[in-house]
């Protein structure tokens, strides 16, 4: 890989991602309120159910911008949809993205006001 091709990608990761108010709504579906997602907590760990086509930076962006705290890092997971079947007819669920979001040191969500 050449050198410049490298600087670009680097100062693309490096510049900030705006996202517009109403995009943030939309990237941030739901908290996800599990045992484990719950124990995270207690590490500045808080777990979120996100747009399937949500990248990290507008992850990252969305949690900044609408509960105003420092965000550390942004881990995603996509969990594809189980085939199930009711009544003999097969059906599919949702495909769901998952993001765990790690704030910097001094900063907490609290998930149970809302927005």
């Amino acid at each position: 890989m050449s050198r410049g091709l490298m600087l670009t990608r680097r100062a693309r990761k490096a510049s900030a991602t705006t996202v517009s108010a109403e995009r943030m709504y939309e990237v941030l579906r739901s908290p996800l309120v599990t045992e484990k997602a719950t124990m995270g907590q207690e590490f500045n760990q808080y777990s979120f159910v996100v747009s399937l086509d949500a990248s990290k930076p507008e992850i990252k962006a969305a949690v900044e911008g609408l509960f105003n705290v420092k965000v550390r890092a942004v881990n995603t997971s996509i969990l594809k949809g189980k085939v199930k079947r009711f009544r003999g007819h097969k059906g599919k669920r949702n495909d769901m993205k998952k993001a765990v979001v790690r704030l910097q040191d001094g900063h907490q969500i609290d998930l149970a006001t809302g927005l």
